[in-house]
């Protein structure tokens, strides 16, 4: 009887160790299920549950259903998500360097995005880290162009025209150009293209396709300006808090999510322009003439930048340009 009792505790408490040792975790983004950056963070999340047999569990609220983009760094740092998807250049005005990849004309191509990127990279780990966060992968959005209702053949074509600002660097770059930056919100976009309040603004195939530029638009130019990225970031106190192998499982995950992550942005890249090109628009690369006054744009841009980021942000632009 004392055998058979000494069994059943034993028993117990296995199966109390079991249901302990899993960990949940919640990781907010701020994009649709639907958006590519979502379905690849769903994917890391079961690629973390096969790998570490079900010891780990990440839930994936996409939508900005637990947290608004802007709470999403604050809440990882506080606990209150153990992890979360941000958009970087979103906390520029936090720190310059999390901007690096939103500054226009510096890294024009997928390619140049990942070296600027591993440029970036030491600094933003150490920074986060500082911050009790660690960075787990990031990726690319596709880059952006300008969207016009006349041909562009040089950045005197664009001196007086409505350009839709929607962030301070775009504005910035419409001052820089002698467009006239107007802003306008998201959903008020197709009325103010429709009524002509609106004749041009600057943005990626993917979000052209979305908001159906091509019915008010002729022309889009494939300048490539720049990729902002999304990083997924995680609690530093809660990725501690796990064994050797879920940790494994975790970065391995992670480095998995990080490639394809930017192969899957190529590919909705090259979707979208043509399905811009099905719906009549014209996607052209920029001329020289472009090219080269956007490039003006960027340089003063970069200095702009250069200014508050200090010897910090010059080490990494000298980095990547090696």
């Amino acid at each position: 009887m004392k055998l058979r009792l000494l069994t059943l505790a034993t028993s117990l408490a296995l199966a109390t160790g079991v249901s302990f040792a899993q960990t949940k975790w919640d990781l907010p983004a701020a994009y649709p299920a639907t958006n590519f950056h979502s379905e690849n963070l769903v994917q890391f999340a079961n690629d973390v549950d096969k790998a570490s047999g079900g010891k780990l569990k990440i839930t994936v609220h996409a939508n900005a259903s637990l947290f608004k983009a802007p709470e999403i760094k604050r809440a990882v740092q506080g606990g209150q998500a153990q992890a979360g998807e941000i958009l970087l250049a979103n906390f520029q005005n936090e720190w310059a360097i999390f901007g690096t990849d939103g500054l226009p004309f510096l890294a024009d191509g997928y390619p140049s995005a990942m070296k600027l990127y591993q440029a970036q990279k030491p600094a933003l780990q150490k920074k986060l880290g500082e911050q009790g966060i660690q960075l787990l992968y990031a990726v690319a959005w596709p880059p952006q162009g300008i969207y016009s209702k006349k041909p562009v053949a040089s950045a005197a074509d664009l001196k007086g025209i409505k350009w839709r600002a929607y962030s301070p660097a775009t504005a910035r770059i419409a001052e820089l150009v002698g467009a006239q930056p107007v802003t306008v919100q998201a959903a008020e976009f197709s009325q103010a293209l429709a009524t002509g309040v609106v004749e041009s603004t600057m943005t990626s195939g993917a979000t052209g396709v979305d908001s159906k530029l091509y019915e008010h638009l002729k022309y889009y130019y494939d300048t490539q300006a720049w990729l902002p990225k999304n990083a997924v970031i995680v609690n530093k106190a809660a990725f501690d808090a796990l064994d050797s192998p879920t940790k494994q499982a975790v970065l391995k995950a992670a480095a998995d999510a990080e490639t394809r992550g930017w192969a899957a942005s190529q590919a909705v890249n090259t979707k979208t322009l043509e399905t811009l090109k099905t719906n009549g628009m014209q996607v052209l690369p920029p001329s020289a003439a472009l090219k080269a006054d956007m490039k003006k744009v960027g340089d003063v841009m970069l200095k702009e930048w250069l200014d508050k980021a200090g010897p910090e942000g010059q080490a990494i632009v000298d980095t990547y340009r090696k």
